[in-house]
């Protein structure tokens, strides 16, 4: 079975935050796990570089818009090794093939596009423009950038999205499409219901220079959220290529909600405006406060995800956000919390469980384990729960494995085995708790790759070999 899993690209006007790392580790672990099945895998991450934001940042910066794309897109796919994140390809949108393939996607959809005037306020920061009552509410000034809206009157392309609510619609309701959580699909059936309005999907080069020329009108660039769009397909080798033969329809795409209108209404219109399926599944998660409050440098409360993985580490950081932040809503990071995890749960839980089970087997049977039994504990909630992306979910199960293990090790106490001198019995349950290890490293490896690395190395040639270190180190600043 082939599985082709994306991440939404970040834009690069700003630095990585926690928000993306949770993206790119969600995904990751829907890649890993789909491997471990047997499943050919293609995972695609990456950056989107165009528009009027990076030519402004790149201006107040003195350097050229590609610099600054340069620049930033390192930053993410930095993040992205840093997090263990195995991605097949990590696609830019300035790269010359992304380029000339959205043409190519462009002039396919060419039935569905027209040009027209337009007028309407702008937010640059945002990319995006605004209706009047927004504007209104908002009295005039944009709420996420403290800016004025522009009044901006333009000839533009504008793609017949309102043909396609109907065919989306239907979709979604059928689940063909499938979005998850039931909130997040529900939020885009009510605005399917309504009917979409056509969209503005260019804006004249002689305001925005840096985006993808349209073809055959020289005086325009296609709009950067449309463009981008376009990656998910144009990293395959759309329309000829045997990877976009092989993958397409993508299995799981993974998005944040801020963008669930361009990913479940404009991205699946465009599909079938090329005549393409749509992705099976499109999975939307929240955001991620800070002791509770937005994450901002201004509060104070900024929190790199590179300054928590320097201190506890990758899979303590893939960890606490795959089971502490909720997988269907939104959810919070306090150092406090992440502190509790880390000691309550990894380290006295799963830690102690392996070290245990290392020393009695030294102690009592000079690191010989023998026959390893196979685990036959029941997966099927783990299972339906990776399925169902409920992250948090499947680690639960997990641990409640981890901690029925050291029930197990505390109602057998094989330290009173070893004084009773009953070998027989003894080497039965230290093999069990072994067996219980091998079949926990094999359940965390989509979500902490090393540690379950280090486990089954510990345990898997029926002899001990004893880590050099602990399982969980932590360094302090």
């Amino acid at each position: 079975m082939n599985n082709y899993i994306t991440t939404s690209i970040p834009y690069v006007n700003g630095e990585p935050h926690i928000g993306h790392a949770l993206e790119f580790i969600m995904a990751d672990v829907l890649a890993r796990a789909a491997r471990s099945r047997g499943e050919t895998v293609l995972f695609s991450t990456g950056s989107d570089e165009h528009g009027g934001k990076i030519a402004e940042k790149a201006a107040e910066a003195g350097i050229t818009p590609k610099e600054l794309a340069d620049k930033m897109s390192a930053t993410f796919s930095d993040l992205a090794k840093k997090l263990q994140i195995s991605n097949d390809r990590f696609i830019r949108t300035t790269d010359a093939g992304h380029e000339q393939r959205a043409q190519l996607i462009w002039k396919a959809l060419e039935k569905d596009i027209y040009k027209a005037k337009y007028t309407g306020w702008y937010c640059v920061g945002d990319e995006a423009f605004f209706s009047e009552t927004e504007v209104e509410a908002n009295k005039g000034i944009c709420p996420n950038h403290n800016r004025p809206y522009d009044k901006i009157e333009e000839e533009n392309y504008f793609f017949k999205l309102s043909s396609y609510s109907k065919a989306v619609l239907e979709a979604i309701e059928s689940n063909a499409f499938v979005i998850l959580p039931d909130t997040r699909r529900n939020e885009i059936l009510s605005l399917l219901r309504d009917g979409l309005e056509d969209i503005s999907i260019s804006r004249p080069k002689d305001k925005i220079s840096w985006g993808i020329a349209v073809p055959g009108d020289p005086h325009q660039v296609m709009y950067v959220w449309f463009e981008a769009l376009m990656n998910y397909i144009t990293v395959l080798g759309y329309p000829e290529h045997a990877d976009f033969k092989t993958f397409w329809p993508a299995t799981t795409q993974v998005v944040g909600k801020d963008i669930i209108r361009f990913h479940a209404a404009i991205w699946p219109a465009m599909l079938l405006g090329l005549g393409l399926p749509l992705p099976q599944t499109l999975y939307v998660h929240g955001f991620i406060t800070v002791d509770g409050k937005k994450m901002s440098k201004s509060l104070g409360n900024y929190v790199s995800p590179n300054d928590i993985v320097d201190k506890y580490g990758v899979d303590a950081f893939r960890y606490y956000f795959m089971r502490h932040i909720p997988s269907y809503g939104d959810g919070d990071f306090s150092w406090a919390t992440f502190e509790a995890a880390y000691n309550n749960e990894l380290a006295n839980e799963l830690g102690n469980a392996v070290s245990r089970t290392v020393a009695m087997i030294i102690k009592y049977q000079e690191g010989i384990i023998g026959d390893i039994p196979p685990a036959e504990h029941d997966i099927a909630q783990y299972l339906a729960a990776l399925q169902a992306c409920r992250f948090d979910r499947a680690l639960d199960e997990v641990w409640e494995q981890v901690r029925g293990l050291n029930q197990y090790i505390d109602q057998e106490k094989p330290w009173e085995l070893a004084k009773q001198q009953d070998p027989d019995h003894l080497r039965e349950v230290l093999a069990y708790q072994a067996s219980n290890l091998l079949e926990i490293a094999d359940l965390i490896e989509p979500f902490m790759p090393e540690t379950a690395a280090k486990i089954t190395g510990i345990f898997n040639e029926g002899i001990v070999r004893p880590l050099e270190g602990t399982l969980f180190p932590k360094h302090e600043a």
